[in-house]
């Protein structure tokens, strides 16, 4: 796709979303909304248009969009906004990151660089899968979701809807994490008798 991508959040993950949209080349150009405007006023050298609330009036100006903020809440308040603005929801993968093709990656979701998504994964809507974090074959990561850097997740494993598992966590072969729940970083959650 080419055009303007609109990047909600101008912030770290803000940044390097627009910055990995940008070397994939689906887009020529990106914008940024951030409710720090006027106080930041550009990002990557791209202008700040104003805070989150102002989407509509940008919304004639971009092709798609896509929420890039980490906390799970923030960003399922800011999807809601892009789609009742009228804007696509879109995806972005950094050129770096591996997907395969059986996998299933759904609308509003970050793949950052040196990431892994393997066969059969099923990632869903408006997930985070952060820089050089390994989501095996036969994962689940429901909407919402978000691993942090460094991330591994075996085979089978489960992620429930607006979990956050932190740097450097890992889940072993089958391991369900429940909704919701925040994994500090480092945290390792091992594999299911039988798996």
């Amino acid at each position: 796709m080419t055009g303007a991508l609109l990047v909600l959040g101008a912030g770290g993950h803000g940044k390097s979303v627009a910055e990995a949209a940008l070397l994939g080349g689906q887009w020529d150009r990106v914008v940024f909304l951030d409710d720090a405007w006027p106080d930041v006023s550009e990002a990557l050298g791209f202008e700040v248009l104003g805070k989150v609330a102002d989407i509509a009036a940008v919304a004639d100006r971009c092709q798609g969009a896509i929420a890039a903020v980490g906390n799970n809440a923030v960003r399922d308040q800011w999807i809601d906004l892009i789609e009742r603005a009228g804007i696509e929801l879109v995806s972005v993968v950094h050129p770096k990151a591996w997907v395969s093709l059986s996998a299933v990656v759904g609308a509003g979701t970050a793949v950052m660089a040196g990431a892994v998504v393997g066969t059969l994964a099923d990632v869903g809507r408006g997930v985070i899968i952060n820089a050089n974090a390994t989501v095996d074959h036969d994962v689940v990561m429901e909407k919402l979701s978000h691993i942090g850097v460094g991330v591994q997740l075996a085979g089978g494993v489960r992620v429930g809807a607006r979990a956050w598992l932190q740097a450097g966590s890992s889940c072993g072969y089958g391991v369900v994490v429940k909704a919701g729940v925040t994994l500090g970083p480092g945290t390792v959650l091992g594999c299911l008798a039988g798996r």
